[in-house]
């Protein structure tokens, strides 16, 4: 028998630490044979002992290389020349890639055949093989980065009191059958690399900046770090009919958190661009990457047909009370609108999907202005520039009596233009917060 390495044969004279990557490599290509006793010019030197250099082999596949792999390679001990050789048949297996468990989903960890020697696999190879073993589901693929930390996460299951481990992890598809991290743990781990980008602007349009944040970390963090944000600058504005004091935010909580909440779970993650949510003087708008799925259109989503692209993640989250099990988020931003004389707008592309929540307050000091006479646009003014206003500004600047004064004040109390702050000789006047 003739020994001659190729693209589909390896030759060992020893079991050595190598021999590891040329497994994987034939694994994740399309199989080959490996001698152990014959050297790389194919002269036969034999083993020892036949059964325990198999063994060796094995123990050692077993211990260092993921998936298991142990199924498709099958040993064989063949006289040759008097000797013992140890063959080993790798076939092609079917949760490629396979890699070496210490160095992970990386193109050191992972080998492919090249000509007559094994190589580092490129991350897109790793990345084709991924997609052509698991499947197009991101979520489902196995994350390339095995190192991953769970803090947040950690934290959230406790306050709810419900358990966080290895076990949970596989219920949740954060783990798969072979104990590795799927994308859908890289993506509630601290290492997550999607990020939500905000901008706040001046007016209705893009011309002044007035802030801008990019928030990173665990989709988690995330959650909690953007809702904050918003919630900073969701305005709460005054208004009164008669003696009772109507708070009215800008934007419905339940309006907010329902689109954040479609942002992250509705999101196309296979690719890397941000979300956006960006907030105008008059409206505040969230936009995803990824467009609706293949055989949903718009007018499915608003009568609440759900379709999720992140199944898992949504089973995450509705785990931790954050989401209910049927698509109902559109229809109550919608709710939350009634009343108001406003209606958001949800708006889809092949890539991208929009939810536009308009400001419920934005026009309120426009009507305001339009129904006061000019002493009293007189008096909002210098309100505006000193914070405040008392009494016997109005007499000086009207010359009129102080009984006089107190009657106008009084009226624009009424009205919801002025709010009164102490009573009688020390009463302040501010405008509505």
């Amino acid at each position: 028998m003739v020994f001659q390495e190729s693209e589909n044969v390896e030759l060992k004279a020893i079991v050595v630490d190598d021999i590891k990557k040329a497994i994987i490599a034939f694994a994740n290509c399309g199989g080959g044979k490996l001698y152990i006793g014959v050297q790389d010019d194919g002269t036969v030197t034999g083993v020892e002992d036949a059964d325990g250099t198999a063994l060796r082999v094995s123990n050692m596949i077993r211990d260092a290389i993921k998936p298991d792999l142990t199924m498709f390679l099958h040993y064989e001990t063949l006289e040759v020349e008097g000797k013992r050789v140890v063959a080993i048949d790798i076939q092609r297996g079917t949760e490629r890639p396979y890699y070496i468990s210490k160095k992970g989903l990386r193109p050191e960890g992972v080998y492919v055949w090249q000509g007559y020697s094994s190589v580092p696999a490129t991350d897109t190879m790793i990345r084709n093989m991924i997609k052509e073993t698991d499947g197009d589901r991101f979520e489902k693929m196995r994350s390339m980065d095995q190192e991953l930390t769970f803090l947040v996460m950690e934290k959230e299951f406790c306050i709810r009191q419900i358990p966080f481990g290895s076990k949970q992890m596989q219920t949740l598809k954060m783990l798969n059958s072979d104990g590795i991290y799927t994308n859908l743990a890289l993506l509630l781990s601290e290492q997550c690399m999607h990020t939500i980008k905000v901008a706040v602007f001046q007016e209705t349009d893009q011309s002044i900046f007035k802030d801008r944040h990019e928030f990173s970390g665990s989709l988690m963090q995330q959650l909690n770090d953007v809702y904050s944000y918003i919630d900073l600058r969701n305005q709460t504005r005054a208004t009164f009919d008669k003696l009772r004091r109507i708070d009215t935010r800008d934007y419905p909580e339940v309006a907010v958190r329902e689109a954040l909440l479609n942002v992250l779970v509705h999101r196309d993650y296979a690719y890397s661009a941000s979300a956006l949510i960006s907030i105008y003087a008059d409206r505040m708008e969230f936009t995803s990457v990824g467009g609706l799925l293949p055989g949903i259109d718009l007018e499915d989503v608003m009568i609440g047909l759900s379709v999720c692209r992140n199944q898992n993640l949504a089973n995450v989250f509705y785990r931790l009370e954050l989401i209910e099990a049927y698509g109902t988020g559109i229809r109550k931003i919608m709710k939350s609108y009634e009343n108001t004389g406003k209606t958001p707008v949800i708006e889809t592309t092949n890539n991208a999907f929009k939810i536009t929540l308009p400001n419920t307050n934005y026009g309120a000091e426009l009507k305001k202005s339009s129904s006061v006479d000019s002493d009293e646009e007189w008096i909002i003014n210098f309100v505006k520039r000193n914070s405040e206003i008392i009494r016997v500004n109005v007499e000086k600047q009207f010359g009129i009596s102080a009984s006089s004064a107190t009657r106008m004040l009084r009226k624009m109390v009424e009205n919801g233009l002025l709010v009164q702050r102490g009573k009688g000789r020390s009463s302040k006047y501010v405008l509505p917060d």
